[in-house]
């Protein structure tokens, strides 16, 4: 018996990952009433068409395929490598053909009425706006691979420094307690000198009163003396008259007050008086010197 399979044989117009020839493709369009013309070829460029009054193209590179077609009043890139379709201005059109042309692309033009679509009749009402160009599939994969890495490599990093950060917290609030500290001394500091220097000044004014009071006595004479000396001095009249008898001439001062200075005089000078009576000055400067300080 005669065997009635045969080797299958390889077909220029398919493979088995559905890549179609140019023939295929053309046949499939002639069932819609629609014809390829290459874009490029002398035929067509005579008949100088600019190529915003074209309704679809077909690209061709290698084994891939995709369509540039004009829905409503705005042209669309729907090559399916990319994440959605791109939009592509009236003025861009030209040059984004001539650049397929130069990367290597076959590129036929539609000719003929394409059949109607609902995306079609939408955009005739509507226009779209893009605000982000689709990014090629691959293009976006190897960013959100990369995303991922560059987060995995932040988690880690985060994680290594969790430790750290908790010191440095630390370090910050050491720093700032250091800080409260200084300026604390610092105003210590400025309330010592501020008393060393009020303590200066009052020396310093006792000593120019001092200075200004004449010293011609080197005994300074304070109230409590100064009263022992004048008790002392009416002790020695007491004995005075009771030794000398009744209407005896004396060649001393009565006890008038002329003969009470001059006696006082001899007991206490001039100047020892004046010098009990500054150092009673000074006591009270003193005294409200050290009430000032206080406040």
């Amino acid at each position: 018996m005669e065997s009635i399979f045969h080797e299958k044989q390889p077909s220029g117009n398919m493979d088995d990952s559905g890549f179609f020839s140019i023939q295929v493709i053309s046949n499939a369009l002639k069932v819609w009433g629609l014809e390829l013309i290459l874009f490029n070829s002398p035929e067509y460029q005579r008949l100088r068409i600019d190529p915003i009054n074209e309704r679809s193209f077909i690209c061709n590179y290698k084994e891939h395929w995709f369509t540039v077609r004009k829905l409503g009043k705005q042209w669309f890139n729907l090559n399916s490598l990319l994440t959605g379709p791109e939009l592509i201005s009236d003025t861009y059109l030209a040059l984004f053909l001539a650049q397929l042309q130069q990367e290597g692309y076959s590129i036929f033009v539609v000719k003929g009425d394409l059949p109607d679509c609902e995306a079609d009749q939408l955009l005739q009402m509507i226009r779209v706006q893009q605000m982000h160009r689709p990014k090629l599939i691959g293009e976006e994969l190897a960013q959100l691979k990369e995303q991922r890495v560059q987060k995995t490599d932040l988690e880690r990093v985060l994680e290594a420094n969790d430790g750290s950060g908790m010191l440095d917290e630390d370090e910050e609030d050491l720093q700032r307690a250091l800080a409260l500290s200084r300026q604390e001394i610092d105003l210590e500091d400025e309330e010592a000198d501020l008393r060393r220097a009020i303590q200066l000044s009052m020396q310093g004014t006792s000593r120019n009163i001092c200075q200004d009071t004449p010293q011609t006595s080197g005994t300074h004479l304070t109230s409590e003396e100064l009263r022992k000396r004048r008790e002392a001095y009416f002790e020695k009249q007491q004995q005075q008259q009771q030794q000398d008898p009744p209407g005896h001439p004396c060649g001393k001062p009565n006890t008038s007050s002329g003969a009470l200075d001059s006696d006082l005089g001899d007991a206490m000078s001039e100047e020892d008086m004046l010098q009990a009576a500054v150092t009673m000055s000074l006591e009270t400067v003193r005294s409200n010197f050290k009430t000032e300080g206080k406040k």
